[in-house]
């Protein structure tokens, strides 16, 4: 009886968004891909001292910061 009521309430809930409190639910991805862009820019930056040098990651690592930025999704 438990596993019917279980199954009876998932079914109720998934096909009604308001019981299941997912109306108005929204967001953006840019929290996701702020995470997503920090790892990719770091992987970036050691790459260009990695093959550059020091002096080469001083220069690029803000014009790679400011570049990521821009490619950020609008939120």
């Amino acid at each position: 009886m438990g596993r019917l009521l279980g199954w009876v309430t998932g079914v109720t809930l998934a096909g009604m968004p308001t019981l299941a409190l997912a109306e108005g639910a929204g967001g953006s991805y840019k929290g996701i891909a702020q995470i997503y862009f920090t790892f990719i820019t770091v992987i970036l930056m050691y790459g260009v001292y990695d093959v550059f040098g020091k002096k080469a990651m001083y220069v690029a690592a803000p014009l790679i910061v400011v570049g990521m930025y821009m490619l950020l999704p609008k939120g």
